[in-house]
């Protein structure tokens, strides 16, 4: 799987992993604005909350599925234990955070996914649902691509 993995990247999986993450942190930040004017709490003059949900649900899904090519990426090619261990040296706490905020945000994400499409009764909860996969992106992000940006 890693010598996969490399090749789909050109050598470059670090680098392709940062884009990626990246890319779908900045959706994340969307999705909130997105949401904020769905459920009405932002006014626009040029978007509705109608259709402020309806791309709520589009860019979603798109989210959803980088994150699974971004999550394969990083357990085929760097694994867990090996994340880990070869964390830059003084860098396994980060390494730790990392992947357990990343666990964290696919079982949030999931259980969002479930809340939306078959327990419409917890559909109240969606805000605090939503927020929670938010913070969750923002924290994989920052122990990841966001640490290699910002030179943390």
């Amino acid at each position: 799987m890693e010598d996969l993995v490399e090749n789909l990247a050109n050598g470059n999986v670090t680098a392709v992993k940062i884009v990626l993450a990246s890319v779908i942190m900045a959706l994340a930040v969307y999705q909130v604005v997105l949401m904020a004017v769905g459920w009405g709490k932002v006014k626009l003059p040029f978007l509705k909350g109608k259709p402020a949900s309806f791309a709520h649900r589009a860019v979603g899904d798109t989210i959803v599925t980088i994150t699974i090519v971004v999550a394969f990426m990083c357990l085929a090619y760097f694994g867990i234990e090996d994340g880990i261990e070869h964390a830059r040296p003084g860098e396994t706490d980060r390494a730790t955070m990392h992947v357990v905020a990343a666990f964290a945000l696919l079982a949030a994400l999931a259980f969002k996914i479930v809340v939306v499409r078959w327990w419409h009764r917890l559909g109240k909860y969606l805000p605090v649902i939503g927020l929670t996969v938010f913070a969750l992106f923002l924290a994989t992000w920052l122990t990841s691509a966001g640490d290699y940006l910002l030179g943390g």
